[in-house]
């Protein structure tokens, strides 16, 4: 039996997806659905339950192949874009619409239903989220489903920030949330992955995955001081971005934040809890 990641595999006793059949072991297999995030952000969870652990987020936009929608609101599926599996709720997906055009380009941007600023926005997407804009209206882009957006929070599919780092520093001051991904909450591969998405870099969800595939390894010395800006640092279980030879920048439970940290401080704290550093990695 071939070993399989369980977190990219979506296989379960009962059910699983067709592409697997002859891989695993399940009752039956079905082909799948292609949906649409239609939230500002949906929870992808471990169980199907409110409570369950947050394992990331799907964004606005984003596509998702559902094998199963249960009776009590779940959708279990697999997310399109870095392939993680879960469960999400069904009413935060949707058949997909009009093609994304455009990409949110601020940390979080707000959608209105009329163009006006002093209307009630009716959602709040963040960083990374996709958009079908199909005109623009003064100063404000209409989405295909007749929402107001600030056209200046927005940049066109495809566009690539010149600089991830400076893209991460943005969120200085978020709050630590392990699973998430948005500038309400995100967590250390979260962070890694939104700001290299934005540069038009694609990376798996989780740390030890990132550590395996990004970049080149590279060896540190002693004193690190021939890191470079936009190296990752990988810990077990954690990782952080080079901003300079000196500081890191990263998601961390320490400050319950993203912080720009002193790398010599930043190494001998965690130290203590996860041991040395396991690699570097050059983008």
């Amino acid at each position: 039996m071939i070993l399989l990641d369980p977190r990219l595999t979506p296989a379960r006793p009962d059910l699983a997806a067709r592409y697997l059949q002859g891989a695993v072991e399940a009752e039956r297999f079905v082909e799948g659905t292609v949906l649409e995030v239609v939230d500002a952000q949906a929870p992808l969870r471990r169980a199907p339950a409110g409570d369950a652990p947050l394992e990331t987020e799907a964004l606005l936009g984003e596509r998702v192949i559902v094998y199963e929608i249960s009776d009590e609101g779940w959708a279990w599926g697999q997310l399109e874009a870095d392939r993680y599996v879960g469960y999400l709720p069904a009413n935060a997906l949707a058949a997909p619409g009009a093609r994304p055009t455009h990409t949110v380009a601020a940390l979080r941007t707000l959608i209105f239903p009329g163009p006006s600023i002093k209307l009630p926005p009716v959602a709040a997407p963040s960083l990374g989220a996709r958009l079908a804009i199909a005109h623009h209206h003064e100063r404000f882009a209409v989405t295909a489903a007749g929402g107001f957006v600030p056209a200046s929070h927005l940049v066109p599919l495809g566009h690539k920030a010149p600089d991830f780092v400076a893209v991460a520093e943005r969120f200085v001051g978020v709050p630590y949330l392990w699973g998430g991904k948005t500038s309400f909450g995100l967590d250390c591969s979260g962070l890694v992955q939104v700001a290299l998405g934005a540069a038009g870099l694609a990376a798996p969800r989780d740390t030890d995955m990132q550590e395996r595939s990004l970049g080149v390894a590279v060896m540190a010395n002693a004193d690190h001081s021939n890191l470079q800006r936009a190296d990752l640092m990988f810990w077990r279980g954690h990782v952080a971005i080079v901003r300079d030879p000196f500081t890191l920048v990263h998601a961390n439970a320490y400050h319950m934040a993203v912080a720009r940290e002193p790398i010599v401080e930043a190494i001998a704290r965690i130290r203590a809890t996860d041991g040395e550093p396991t690699g570097v990695r050059r983008i």
